[in-house]
């Protein structure tokens, strides 16, 4: 096969990649300049194919650049972050993997593979800034709701086991690990003990880690260090800025496995190192952790380090279910109804006995958060008649017990696509019952929301 059609198959390919491709011979000249690494560096294909590396890209010092480091050393790179700007000015920040062509012991091209992540990087450095004044003891005391176990009421044995070690932690500064499911009340606990404890006058920072990228994450709990790519600028994480606080991780399973290991040994040493720094940073900060699915079932399911499970476990606290203390129903429903005719300016003083039934025979996937959300809805829609009655409420119509599914067996049965169509039957009932509420239909299906924007994508299901 001739030269020019090897060529003109890998131009093809490159045109089919989702990512932007960018091939340079052993010149620097750029040979290969697909459609999407010019949209994602703003320029023209024109304005680098043909041309220099240097004279696309005049911003690009030797030592920041993947493709100069392939070229020149032969040296691969894998998932680093760059930031430069392009030919007309414009900042971009991309994740990288750049690898070396070499041939007979010299290096004859560089590939470069690139994915932009310009609006993430600035979605982070705007997290990051109101992570830090979101809450600064002596300053900005309005921008955060403050929980104490004031905010919290039980009467259910199980869940006053949870709340009496809570207490206990406060009096402490051991680690904390909750578990609890979605909306069961997690944040609520984590923030009383902070509080009611010994580092109350200390910052209280939180974060959810499946709200963040993984490639972020660790800037963003740990900080950055100036030339640790391009762009860089030495700037705190959050665990500098928690310093003598307490740090709440949510969600902590969904923490990449190799920054879990990167946490424990700050739990084991006390000490963090930000990204690309050399320098040794001492911290004094508390860690809450929680989770909303089984700890066991978590490390089964290579999500949860083992050894930092035990780092974190010094005070296991197991927050209830609603549906295991159906008892304190109706005093939550009580308290929700208190709280939204003040904000609704209405005057529904009781629950009638059936909806207090009603109430109490519902299973709560979405557990208290949800119990709150239906007094709301119906104190909201609710006229002025004293007691809140069956008419008022808008529970959830849609059953979610198990039923038989009807199978109809051709002789042929392809497994994959049934499944599919049971998982999507089940969630548009659930989009269904929350009126395609994505979150509240999550909940219901007790799984993350991301995790069911990607099956609505999969399924080509839309919502409204």
């Amino acid at each position: 096969m001739k030269k020019e059609y090897y060529e003109k198959i890998i131009e093809e390919l490159i045109k089919l990649i989702d990512e932007g491709v960018y091939i340079v011979d052993n010149r620097g000249v750029g040979r290969f300049y697909n459609d999407v690494m010019a949209s994602l560096e703003k320029v023209n294909v024109e304005d680098v194919l043909g041309k220099k590396f240097h004279d696309a890209f005049p911003d690009m010092r030797k030592n920041d650049s993947t493709m100069l480091k392939a070229l020149l050393k032969a040296e691969p790179t894998v998932g680093q972050q760059q930031s430069y700007k392009n030919f007309y000015g414009k900042e971009i920040t991309t994740v990288n993997s750049t690898v070396p062509i070499v041939v007979d012991g010299e290096t004859v091209a560089a590939i470069e593979v690139a994915k932009d992540i310009t609006n993430i990087r600035k979605m982070s450095d705007t997290l990051l800034e109101l992570q830090k004044s979101k809450e600064k003891p002596a300053e900005n005391k309005s921008l955060i709701k403050r929980y104490t176990f004031d905010d919290i009421f039980g009467e259910n044995a199980e869940f006053k086991i949870a709340l009496n070690r809570a207490r206990k932690a406060a009096d402490n500064n051991a680690s904390v690990f909750i578990y609890g499911e979605t909306g069961t009340g997690k944040e609520l606990f984590a923030q009383s003990i902070h509080y009611c404890g010994k580092r109350k006058d200390k910052p209280f920072l939180a974060q959810n880690c499946a709200a963040i990228p993984e490639s972020l994450l660790e800037g963003i709990l740990f900080g950055t260090s100036k030339g640790s790519f391009t762009g860089a600028v030495d700037r705190e994480g959050l665990f500098e800025q928690a310093n003598g606080g307490t740090l709440l991780l949510d969600e902590i399973s969904a923490m990449p496995y190799d920054l879990q290991s990167k946490l424990l040994r700050v739990l084991q040493e006390d000490y963090i190192r930000r990204v690309g720094g050399m320098k040794d940073i001492p911290i004094n900060v508390r860690i809450i952790a929680t989770v909303n699915e089984p700890p066991e079932e978590l490390i089964a399911q290579g999500k949860l380090r083992k050894d930092l499970f035990y780092r974190l476990n010094v005070v296991n606290i197991q927050i209830p279910a609603l549906r295991e203390r159906r008892d304190d129903i109706p005093r939550l429903a009580e308290k929700f109804l208190e709280k939204y005719n003040a904000r609704f300016e209405k005057e529904i003083w009781m629950l009638s006995d059936s909806v207090v039934k009603k109430l109490q025979e519902y299973s709560y996937p979405g557990n208290v958060r949800e119990l709150e959300n239906i007094i709301e809805q119906a104190v909201s829609m609710g006229e002025n008649e004293h007691v809140l009655t069956e008419k008022n409420l808008a529970m959830p119509t849609v059953s979610r017990k198990s039923r038989p599914m009807e199978i109809e067996y051709t002789g042929e049965f392809a497994l994959d696509k049934y499944m599919g169509e049971i998982e999507t039957k089940i969630i548009r009932d659930a989009l269904l019952e929350t009126g395609g509420n994505i979150s509240k239909a999550a909940e219901i299906l007790q799984i993350k929301r991301q995790t069911l924007q990607h099956k609505l994508k999969k399924y080509k299901l839309t919502v409204g």
